[in-house]
C-alpha cells in the first residue's frame, strides 16, 4: 500500500471515528429527554431543537447577528496578527530581548484575559470595539510567543551557511528565516484564530448589543431552550467550520 492510500486511510478512519462520537452524543441526549431524567424545559430533545435549527436558517434571522460575530473576529484577528508577527520578529532579533521578554508574555499568556471584559466595556462601550480589543489581546499571545520560537531559534548552521555565500540582510530573511520560521507562526496563528473565536463569542454572551452570543442569551432569558440549542447547536457549527478551514490552510502552508 502506498503512502498516499495510508494517509487516505487514516483520514477516514479518523472521519469514521468523528461521525460515530457525534451519533453517540446525539443518542445519549435523545435518551436524557425522551427517558424523562431530564426535564424538557431546560433541555429540549434534539428533535424539537433541530426544528428551531431549520427554522432559523429557513428565516435567515441569524444573518445580522453572524456578520457581527464574523467582523469583530476578522478585525481582532487582523491586529493581533499584524501585531504579533511584527513585535515577535523584533524581540527575536536579540537573544537577551527574548531572554527577557518570552517568559514574561508566556506568564501573562497563562492569566484568564476574559478576566478584562469589564475593564474593555468600561473603555470601550458595549458593543463592537470591546469585542475587537479582547479578541485582539487573547489572539496576539499565542502569535507573538510562536513568532519568537519561529524566528528566534532558526538553526545557526543554516544563518551561518548564507552569511559566508554572501545573503542580504533581505535575502537572509527571505530564503532563510522566514522558510524556517513560517511552519511554527502559522501554528500560532492558528490557535490565535481558534482562542479569538472562542472569546468573542463568550464575551457576546457576558456584555454585548448584538451577535450570536447576544442573541443566545436573549433566548435563554425569554425561556425559548429549544430555539437558544438551536442557536448553540448553529455557533457550534460555525466555529467548527471555521476551525476546519484554518487548520486546512495551516496544512497547505506548511506542505
Amino acid at each position: 500500500m502506498t503512502p498516499r492510500a495510508d494517509a487516505d486511510k487514516s483520514r477516514w478512519a479518523s472521519r469514521a471515528v468523528q461521525v460515530l462520537f457525534l451519533i453517540a452524543l446525539i443518542s445519549f441526549w435523545y435518551f436524557l429527554t425522551a427517558s424523562g431524567r431530564v426535564s424538557a424545559i431546560l433541555l429540549p430533545g434534539p428533535v424539537p431543537v433541530l426544528d428551531e435549527l431549520i427554522d432559523v436558517l429557513k428565516t435567515g434571522e441569524f444573518v445580522g447577528d453572524l456578520l457581527i460575530t464574523l467582523t469583530e473576529l476578522a478585525v481582532a484577528f487582523t491586529i493581533s496578527t499584524v501585531l504579533g508577527v511584527v513585535i515577535g520578529y523584533l524581540i527575536s532579533r536579540s537573544p537577551y530581548l527574548i531572554k527577557v521578554f518570552e517568559p514574561l508574555l508566556a506568564g501573562v499568556y497563562a492569566i484568564p484575559i476574559i478576566l478584562f471584559l469589564p475593564l474593555y466595556v468600561l473603555l470601550f462601550g458595549l458593543g463592537m470595539p470591546s469585542k475587537f480589543a479582547l479578541g485582539a489581546t487573547i489572539s496576539f499571545f499565542p502569535t507573538v510567543i510562536n513568532t519568537i520560537a519561529g524566528f528566534g531559534y532558526v538553526d545557526k548552521v543554516f544563518i551561518t551557511s548564507a552569511r559566508s555565500m554572501g545573503a542580504s540582510d533581505v535575502q537572509m530573511f527571505r530564503y532563510v528565516l522566514l522558510p524556517a520560521a513560517f511552519p511554527i507562526i502559522v501554528t500560532g496563528l492558528r490557535m490565535g484564530f481558534t482562542v479569538a473565536l472562542l472569546a468573542i463569542l463568550g464575551s457576546e454572551t457576558i456584555a454585548s448589543l448584538a451577535g450570536l452570543g447576544h442573541h443566545i442569551v436573549h433566548l435563554s432569558e425569554s425561556m425559548d431552550m429549544a430555539r437558544m440549542f438551536a442557536y448553540i447547536t448553529f455557533a457550534v457549527a460555525i466555529a467548527a467550520f471555521l476551525n476546519a478551514v484554518v487548520s486546512k490552510l495551516e496544512e497547505r502552508w506548511r506542505s
